[in-house]
């Protein structure tokens, strides 16, 4: 059966009509479960088969050696890898003397639901065992978003046509065997069994494992405990070692009668506190969740989306599928961040083991922009966690010879993990990528109170390092020279276009909100002095410009270099695992939006044809082989008038993990595409931008849409746009007083609570005839695969 037939399209949900083995790593991925703290990924109820069993902890990782062929100062010395902690999914089922297998018997049917509204996992299958006894096997699976600790499974089984013997054994399992993901002997020593026993205990309310890593030694607990549900008589047995624990339940069944179990399951870890205290946490969130019962979590699971909802969905009329996945990807975005409460916001959020679990700047430019406007409080604890690992990015900076803070390029717990140092050491932009995400959120949301206690000083140590990064020139212009940015096929570049404006806009906000806030810039240490400098330098940034061809240089001399010989390469991508570095390095072939990306961020320092013209020139050498690039081509593509490219790209990033366009879904979710869904749609579509102080939207829609209607929260206030081809009509919606101030193509608006305002929109005509891309690297068309 074909991708569609299985995984039919609903407005709401996620379904999956008939099991395909060979594709479990994809689903698991796909119908990931998280709040942010825990991460479940899809493994089937019983654990068997599998693609890749995966229970994460937000900042729960071992410690491993970086391998390097040649040593260098400065050069990371210790990896950090996310650890699949002890499993509490696992429920297994015997159904007389057969073990309940999808690879034996008979499977009559097989269906998972994935539910955007409720947040539950559903499983329903019809199964007959090899000695023809016949079960039906119902399962609804949820983390909590309101209990941060606890995750729940409801576990039915329905004996259909015969009398059986029913054993559930629910276990929890420590050191799971992993399939081989790496060739790396490090990385694989450092995973195999990276959990060392500290206690187990059982009593009448359940089970505690708690186990310690070897290396970076920290503490876990896992805890257990059931309620069980039969009209039958059954008996229930408890048993734990080191590595395992188990509750058997027994019961015969007659046709038509059914065992329920629900099953709690908790998690804590900790790096400061005593086994003790973690096992008596988790003990205690496991009485909670029992007494508020499965019925309360799902009721609190509800009105959490139905909160969240109501600030953050999109709707589309004109593509059930894009409709389909962008609350798909608002959903995962959302389960990234809801509780991780002082914890990053990694890459593949808690879906997979991608990327060693590492966060990246990906958070803070795709994934916290969405999040800012719709769930604010999730922007600002990935903010907070930031803050909270300034004083090893201060010791980084120091290392490197440069003041303030040099904040990592990947990492889980605030060091460096980077072993290619181009981009571990180089891409500083990460610095100035964090101050927009602080500048942004202060901006739409005003919370004073976030700018003293950490937003003011991330702003100024970042700054810090930029003005002993860059340097005043012969020409009385500043310049950062030796960086990298975000095109990774060109490394150790000068004045790269998108860093320096980047560092002049973080910059430019330590200076202002130090003098909005003086008393806090002082206890920083802020003095005029300092601040000067700051204007100074970003008043005097070098921007490349190339007079010949008429637009701007990706970096220095970028466009004097020779050409990639795309017709050559265009069965070879992604090219990073295809051709030398150096030789991406001296070409012009970009692997991802940056001058792009630069126009997007500021499009103030760049005049109207000067994007109309550098996005057709990025268009044709650009080839995508980063998942962080379509929603911004989509955006810029948009913003210049070709709006039925924007919506090609649109879809690529909406569609990524539904599709696995990239073919890697299986280790996790794309988190800054998912997020980038919404950027292409709201600010790509919906022109969404903050101009100052103000919002401000200017929508055009691509001939595909007919209507698309999106809410963002701003300053305290809901706003609901509904746009059209023709017009956009804008309400508030949070009470009676609620107002607000913003731009509509340019033109200033009140729209307050009494009445909906109703605009006609602006055509928008492209300076330039469509853009073509790279041979073989056109953006996907959905209606043509």
């Amino acid at each position: 059966m074909s991708d569609r037939g299985r995984f039919p399209i609903h407005p709401w949900s996620i379904v999956e009509t008939e099991l395909d083995l060979s594709e479990l790593a994809r689903t698991e991925s796909l119908f990931a479960l998280s709040n942010g703290h825990i991460g479940l990924r899809a493994n089937l109820d019983e654990g068997e088969p599998f693609g890749i069993p995966g229970t994460y902890l937000n900042s729960f990782f071992e410690e491993r050696p970086l391998p390097y062929a040649e040593a260098g100062y400065g050069f990371p010395e210790t990896g950090q890898t996310v650890v699949d902690v002890t499993n509490g999914k696992l429920i297994r089922l015997m159904v007389d003397d057969s073990p309940f297998d999808l690879r034996y018997g008979k499977l009559l049917s097989h269906v998972r639901t994935l539910d955007l509204r409720t947040g539950l996992l559903n499983r329903e299958a019809d199964w007959v065992s090899p000695a023809g006894k016949q079960v039906r096997v119902r399962s609804n699976r949820l983390v909590s978003f309101t209990q941060r600790s606890i995750a729940a499974i409801e576990y039915i089984v329905e004996a259909v046509d015969q009398p059986v013997r029913i054993v559930l054994q629910s276990e929890l399992v420590a050191n799971e065997a992993q399939p081989v993901l790496t060739r790396d002997p490090r990385k694989a020593a450092a995973l195999a069994s990276p959990l060392e026993p500290v206690s187990h205990d059982v009593d009448g309310h359940g089970v505690v494992l708690v186990h310690r890593t070897k290396q970076s030694q920290l503490m876990l607990a896992t805890g257990m405990a059931h309620v069980v549900e039969a009209t039958s008589r059954h008996e229930i047995d408890v048993d734990a070692r080191e590595e395992w624990a188990r509750t058997t339940i027994i019961c015969e069944l007659q046709p038509g009668e059914s065992l329920r179990l629900i099953k709690y399951v908790g998690y804590g870890w900790s790096a400061l506190r005593s086994h003790t205290a973690i096992r008596d946490q988790v003990a205690a969130a496991l009485d909670a969740a029992k007494f508020l019962g499965w019925d309360g979590l799902v009721e609190q699971q509800r009105t959490t989306l139905d909160d969240f909802w109501d600030a953050a969905d999109v709707e589309i009329t004109g593509n059930d599928e894009l409709q389909q996945a962008i609350r798909f990807a608002l959903f995962h975005v959302m389960q990234a961040g809801i509780r991780a409460e002082g914890r990053a916001i990694p890459s593949k959020g808690l879906t997979g083991p991608g990327y060693d679990g590492h966060t990246f700047w990906d958070t803070e430019g795709f994934v916290l922009p969405p999040l800012t406007y719709t769930m604010p409080h999730a922007a600002a604890d990935a903010l907070r966690w930031r803050h909270s690992t300034l004083d090893l990015a201060k010791a980084r900076a120091t290392e490197l010879g440069l003041g303030g803070a040099a904040f990592p390029w990947r990492t889980i717990r605030g060091q460096e993990c980077s072993a290619y140092w181009p981009a571990g050491t180089a891409a500083f932009h990460i610095n100035a990528d964090v101050a927009l995400a602080v500048e942004r959120l202060f901006t739409a949301q005003g919370d004073v109170e976030f700018l003293d206690d950490v937003g003011l000083e991330l702003l100024i140590e970042t700054a810090r390092l930029w003005a002993t990064l860059g340097h005043f020139g012969p020409d009385a212009h500043w310049h950062v020279d030796g960086v990298t940015g975000p095109d990774e096929y060109s490394a150790i570049v000068d004045d790269n276009v998108f860093t320096n404006l980047a560092a002049a806009r973080n910059l430019r906000a330590a200076a202002r909100l130090s003098r909005l806030r003086p008393a806090t810039a002082a206890r920083l240490g802020v003095g005029e002095q300092e601040i000067g400098l700051w204007d100074l330098c970003a008043d005097a940034v070098h921007i490349e410009w190339d007079d010949r061809l008429g637009v701007h240089p990706q970096s220095a001399k970028f466009t004097g270099h020779e050409v990639w010989d795309f017709e050559a390469w265009q069965d070879r991508y992604p090219l990073l695992l295809n051709a030398p570095y150096f030789d991406l390095y001296r070409k012009q072939v970009v692997k991802q939006a940056d001058l792009v990306l630069a126009m997007h961020w500021f499009g103030e320092a760049f005049t109207d044809e000067q994007k109309a013209r550098n996005v057709d020139y990025y268009e044709r050498i650009t080839v995508r082989d980063s998942s962080l690039s379509a929603c911004t081509q989509a955006v810029m593509a948009a913003e210049v008038g070709h709006l039925d490219l924007a919506y090609r790209y649109a879809q690529e990033a909406a569609l990524i993990d539904l599709l696995d366009l990239h073919h890697n879904t299986s280790d996790g979710l794309h988190m800054a595409s998912l997020g980038g869904a919404w950027i292409a749609l709201v600010e790509g579509f919906g022109g969404l931008r903050q101009s100052g102080s103000m919002l401000s939207l200017r929508p055009a829609l691509p001939a595909a849409l007919e209507r698309m209607c999106f809410s963002v929260r701003w300053q305290g206030v809901r706003l609901r746009a509904e746009v059209t081809h023709d017009s956009v009509t804008l309400s508030v919606h949070d009470g009676p007083d609620a107002l607000i101030t913003l731009l509509v193509d340019g033109e200033t608006v009140d729209v307050d609570a009494d009445a909906p305002v109703t605009l006609g929109l602006k055509s928008r005509t492209p300076l330039l005839p469509t853009p073509t891309q790279p041979i073989g690297r056109e953006p996907m068309n959905v209606e043509e695969r």
